[in-house]
């Protein structure tokens, strides 16, 4: 396995470069690895006789019926992989992404039971193909576990700990693949800024943790989120286990509220774990020293059309047009203090004022109506105010009314998770949305 830096070339944006351009910016970027979301034959192509090395995807939604029956996994290496390699250097197929990452329930069920049917189906299409050198496998979040600190009571969830995980592993051992997962210390730290120190998740070096457990040193989160992976591994009698990161980083911007979302620390998590992961002789882990963790970055741009927090939409090393966020080398090679001076960070502490959710500026009104209806059919509360002759029916505009609708649905529901996003048609803002209302009187 190549150990050197990956990067997921996400294309969910607006204006981004072509995929020939998009290639080019890579090779020159120096990436060694490129891990696509799906097996696009257009990119596949275009990656022929270059050195990278490529993980392809079978989208979720092609899993029940992969998994059904073996002719639909040889249908898909067909047409999606035999077409492209060897001339393409095709290292992993990753069946699926995320698919353990919610708790077992009816409308999931059959994508559950489809997962290792169709990893098998696509190994044994492969191997008939004569192709043994291709790791299958597929991509799980941290959330897989119930424990994950310290690292040595790393355990799964107890509705996969007993029957899907015990399975997938022996797939995966017998087969001599690796474990893809979800790796965000960002996530970590932004949900517990006051107990994790941000120089630990930013991969400084300057702090050490003992776990009680096993006695291991830790230096960084990253490295106590792989191993707790690991340690959960072992719990069910697998020890041979390799792991990957499919995708690790940090985003530089979000929302008011999100913490710590910012330039510099994107930068700096970045450049120490591409310094980390570069290292020679190869640190691996405290729990694995020495191993080659092969590590994709993401992402390669700022992705627009993502759907969430605002922090979905930035966490490229690039812009959507294709100039970079800031200074990064894959590479490893240079120093730390050969690098320009960054913005500094101005949100690494929660933000203490209020918060309102609006519709945001660049949306088209035409798709306002459908959104507002939705908002209000969930709770009639949420929009009480808006009916006729209601406190804030005047003004009489769309804008104003989703703006209310949205703000009001979130101040209810943002305890329970809700975001201030309604399918990108919404901001946070700071300014109070009714003073609109009275300033135009």
């Amino acid at each position: 396995m190549s150990g050197k830096i990956g990067i997921n070339y996400g294309r969910e944006g607006d204006g981004l470069p072509s995929p020939y351009e998009s290639i080019q910016i890579m090779k020159s970027m120096k990436v060694g690895q490129i891990k696509l979301n799906d097996s696009d034959p257009e990119i596949l192509t275009l990656l022929s006789g270059t050195r990278i090395h490529v993980a392809v995807t079978v989208p979720n939604d092609d899993i029940i019926r992969i998994g059904s029956n073996a002719t639909y996994a040889e249908q898909w290496v067909q047409n999606s992989f035999i077409p492209h390699y060897p001339n393409t250097l095709i290292r992993f197929v990753l069946v699926g992404n995320g698919v353990l990452n919610s708790g077992l329930d009816s409308d999931r069920t059959m994508l559950y039971d489809s997962l290792l049917p169709a990893m098998r189906g696509i190994k044994n299409s492969l191997n008939a193909h004569g192709v043994r050198n291709v790791k299958v496998t597929t991509t799980l979040a941290m959330d897989v576990l119930q424990t994950s600190f310290p690292p040595s009571n790393g355990t799964f969830r107890s509705d996969i700990s007993g029957t899907m995980m015990p399975r997938m592993l022996k797939f995966l051992n017998g087969t001599k693949s690796v474990l893809f997962l979800d790796v965000y210390p960002y996530f970590a730290w932004s949900a517990n800024p006051t107990n994790i120190s941000l120089d630990f998740a930013l991969l400084r070096g300057n702090l050490t943790q003992t776990d009680p457990g096993s006695g291991l040193v830790y230096t960084n989160l990253l490295d106590q989120m792989l191993d707790s992976v690991t340690f959960a591994i072992e719990k069910l009698g697998f020890r041979n286990i390799r792991l990957a990161i499919s995708g690790t980083g940090w985003p530089t911007a979000g929302d008011i509220d999100q913490i710590g979302a910012n330039i510099y620390n994107a930068a700096t998590y970045n450049r120490n774990l591409i310094r980390k992961m570069t290292l020679k002789p190869l640190p691996g882990t405290p729990k694995s020293p020495g191993v080659i963790v092969p590590t994709f970055i993401s992402s390669l741009y700022d992705e627009s059309r993502k759907i969430g927090p605002e922090t979905e939409r930035h966490w490229g090393m690039l812009h959507a047009n294709g100039t970079p966020v800031y200074e990064i080398d894959l590479t490893g090679s240079r120093n730390m203090s050969d690098y320009k001076p960054l913005p500094p960070a101005d949100n690494n502490v929660p933000y203490k004022g209020k918060v309102w959710c609006e519709v945001a500026p660049w949306v088209n009104e035409v798709s306002l109506p459908s959104a507002l209806s939705s908002v209000c059919g969930i709770d009639n509360q949420t929009c009480a105010a808006l009916v006729p002759g209601g406190a804030c029916y005047e003004l009489v505009s769309v804008v104003w009314h989703a703006s209310y609708a949205f703000s009001s649905y979130w101040a209810k529901y943002r305890s329970q998770g809700a975001i201030c996003s309604f399918n990108g048609l919404a901001r946070e803002t700071t300014a109070d949305p009714s003073k609109f209302l009275i300033n135009s009187d």
